[in-house]
Order: structure tokens, then sequence, then C-alpha cells
């Protein structure tokens, strides 16, 4: 089973979630992980998901350190690139571990849709 952490910014929390409904069969077959309000309407959409903390409150960070334990196969983060963001540092460390890990991350729907595509059942 595929390990996937969905993150999203405030302005990005539902087109992610309707991202996640319209591929259910696929991430049915998934072990979810998110940080903590984008988590929350994952988890009300009817999902199991484990919840890590907010971005600002550090789930950025604790997403981070799956990647770095590889604990994570795929990290989807529908970044919000227009707003300002206080826990950009986070983000980035973020993005640059799942370089350093060679840990697939798409940050839009167009990339999430290709990855999602790739995943077997």
């Amino acid at each position: 089973m595929k390990r996937i952490a969905l993150i999203a910014h405030d302005g990005k929390k539902a087109e992610l979630v309707s991202f996640v409904l319209r591929h259910k069969t696929r991430f049915n077959h998934c072990v979810l992980f998110a940080t903590g309000t984008t988590g929350q309407h994952i988890n009300n959409a009817g999902f199991i998901v484990t919840r890590l903390l907010s971005g600002p409150m550090g789930g950025d960070a604790q997403i981070a350190t799956m990647v770095a334990n590889k604990e994570l196969d795929i990290v989807i983060f529908f970044r919000d690139p227009l707003g300002r963001h206080p826990h950009e540092p986070d983000v980035q460390m973020l993005m640059r571990l799942c370089d350093v890990h060679n840990i697939p991350l798409v940050t839009n729907p167009a990339g999430a849709e290709l990855i999602i595509d790739g995943i077997s059942l």
C-alpha cells in the first residue's frame, strides 16, 4: 500500500478534498497522512487519515521527518503560490527533503492527476 501525505494551503483545501473524492478508489487502497485541518476535511469526506499538526504548528515539519525516515511514498501538497505563508521555511524544507530522498512531490492538481494515475491497485 502506498503511503501518501496530503497537505493544502487554506485556499486549496476544498480543491484537494475534491481531488481525493474523485479518486476515491485509489485513495481507499493507500495509507493517508495529512496536516491538521486538511486531515479533518479529508476525514469528514469519509477517509481514514492519520492527522498530524497543522502546517504552521509543525505539521509540514512532521511530514518532512517522515520523508527523511522513508515513511512516505508520495507527497501531494496543493500550494497557494500567490498567498503569504508564515511557515514557508518549513515548506521549503519539506520540498528539499523530498528531492534529497527521491520522494515524489506534486504541488498542483495536474501533477497529482499524473501521480495518482500511476498507482496500481
